[in-house]
């Protein structure tokens, strides 16, 4: 059983995650801007083991909010020794955007990027006790390329995806592995103001999610850094 945090649960691909792992035994603890978003669904607190299950107030853009979580989190289960990072926003910034799009700008940042590096930063002294930890991070593909002129998701998505491979660095020799997870478009309430591709031919939420939990199985010696997925094909230039 492992002692996971996981962020932007209360939808898409955090929340699909969320209820397979929590299905398989885990000890879960979910960081979620409004509590009552998750009322009356399978990840009710109310529904849950108090012991394993854990719903706290986190908000990405606040320098404070990881902390109060992660300390919750280790008064109930005792420890952490895996974080998932699911919290994201979209924006359609293009490069040359209109002056008042920059807090557009700024917000992606503080969210897609300087969230994920807070918390794992607060979260680091557990996790490198553990020897086998991990962190998983959804990345995207607009993290490994950039297509047409959304500018300040790309940008967040690359610089998140060289945090992760700092965090690589970082934590190699204390048993920390992470996994960089990098889909194309995935049928989530996010994907449908942007793209008319057919649902049913997206990512599915929950295919992720069986990709996690099998991410968590592997030995240290066997976890892969980087995971890309696509649903449709994409040539290079």
């Amino acid at each position: 059983m492992r002692k996971i945090l996981i962020s932007g649960a209360s939808r898409g691909i955090g929340k699909a995650i969320a209820l397979k792992l929590l299905k398989e035994g885990h000890a879960i603890s979910l960081g979620v801007r409004k509590k009552e978003d998750l009322m009356n669904t399978p990840l009710d607190p109310k529904l849950n083991d108090p012991e394993k299950f854990l719903v706290h107030t986190y908000d990405a853009t606040d320098k404070n909010s990881s902390k109060e979580w992660i300390q919750s989190t280790v008064k109930t289960f005792g420890n952490i020794n895996t974080v998932i990072h699911c919290a994201g926003i979209f924006k359609k910034t293009k490069l040359i955007f209109n002056n008042n799009e920059i807090k557009d700008i700024e917000e992606i940042w503080k969210v897609n990027v300087l969230g994920p590096w807070l918390l794992t930063k607060d979260a680091w002294e557990y996790l490198s006790i553990n020897n086998s930890a991990r962190i998983i991070v959804l990345v995207s593909m607009s993290g490994k390329r950039s297509k047409g002129s959304l500018a300040s998701y790309s940008m967040s998505k690359f610089a998140l995806m060289s945090l992760c491979q700092t965090m690589r660095n970082e934590g190699w020799n204390q048993g920390i592995r992470v996994t960089a997870i990098c889909p194309g478009w995935v049928n989530t309430d996010m994907a449908k103001g942007i793209n008319h591709f057919p649902k049913e031919s997206m990512t599915q939420s929950k295919d992720i999610a069986n990709i996690c939990s099998n991410l968590l199985e592997l030995p240290n010696s066997s976890v892969p850094f980087e995971i890309s997925l696509n649903c449709q094909l994409e040539i290079s230039d």
